[in-house]
This record gives C-alpha cells, structure tokens and sequence, in this order.
C-alpha cells in the first residue's frame, strides 16, 4: 500500500496582459509584495491571437511571463488566484480591466494555470479555483493540449518556460543539497 507523501513545491508563475503601460508598475509592486522576488521577467509579446480582451482592455495587448523566486505547495495557487483576482479589481477602470493576471505554476513535468472558469478538462480545487493543466514537459519542452492558449501553443513563450525550468530544477536542487 503507498503511503501520502508531500509535493514537491512549485514556481509561480504569472502570464500578465495588459495595454496601457502605468497600471504595470503597480502590477509589478503588488505582485513582489505577495509572492516575493522575481526571478525571471520574459519579453513583452503582442497578444495577438484573438480579440476577446479589447472591448475590456483596449488594443495593442502585450503579454509577459513572470515567476518567484520563493517556491510554494502547490495549493497555494488557490490562495494566489483569489490574490490575484483582487489586484485586476483594484487596478479596475470604466470599461472593465486594465491587466489580466493568469496565475499558475510549473514544475519539472506540467504547467497548471488557475481559473474561476470550470471546463471538461479542469479539476476543481477549492474556494471557485479550478486547476487547469496546459501543458506537460516531454522531448525538451511542454507541450500544450487542443485546449491551450492560442498564444501558448504556438512556441512563442518555449525558451522562457524552459529558462523558468532549469531556473526552477536548480532551486529543488539546492533545496535537496541543504537538506
């Protein structure tokens, strides 16, 4: 019979999107302020590959890969949607959001994004969080599934996630060293 062991920790990380430029700085001081020191910052990539967030957010959308330093269990990320959900509503202008915050993790073989949103292949977690898993490391990359982001699937962001991985595989490492 197998007995419970715990998880390893996880790396969050955030997929932020937005338009307008002065909302970020604040973004960036509430993100720090919860989950500590960032220790990757990727490229700001144009969202481009549907409309669905312009009536809300306006046009030119970028989208950016953060993680954290700090490694969490991975139920934390329920705590961390909620977290996150209230800095959209705090930043909140007159047609709706100026950032979408998709908080999630990755470890050495998935990334799992949290979503308020229940879906066929999504697992409910607690307090309205579902967990969605986008994507599995295998042949030196994750790979996506049909349900994916658009701009997840298409390679876009591979370089940084596997940067985030060795970033994140070091850390376990280091860990596993001090004991």
């Amino acid at each position: 019979m197998a007995k419970p062991q715990a998880a390893d920790p996880v790396k969050l990380i955030v997929a932020m999107l937005w338009a307008l430029p002065d909302p970020m700085k604040i973004v960036m001081e509430n993100l720090r302020s919860s989950w500590g020191e960032i220790d990757f910052s990727g490229a700001d990539y144009p969202f481009d590959m549907t409309d669905y967030y312009e009536s809300e957010m306006g046009g030119d959308l970028k989208r950016r890969l953060i993680s954290f330093r700090r490694l969490v269990p991975p139920d934390s990320l329920i705590s961390a949607k909620h977290s996150c959900n209230d800095i959209e509503e705090r930043l909140r202008g007159e047609k709706g959001r100026h950032v979408n915050l998709d908080i999630g993790y990755l470890d050495h073989n998935k990334i799992v994004l949290a979503s308020f949103k229940g879906a066929g292949q999504k697992i409910y977690l607690a307090e309205g969080v579902w967990a969605d898993m986008v994507a599995r490391y295998r042949g030196g990359r994750y790979c996506p599934f049909e349900w994916t982001f658009p701009d997840f699937r298409d390679g876009r962001y591979d370089k940084e996630l596997i940067q985030i991985r060795r970033i994140y595989l070091n850390q376990l490492r280091e860990r596993r060293i001090k004991g």
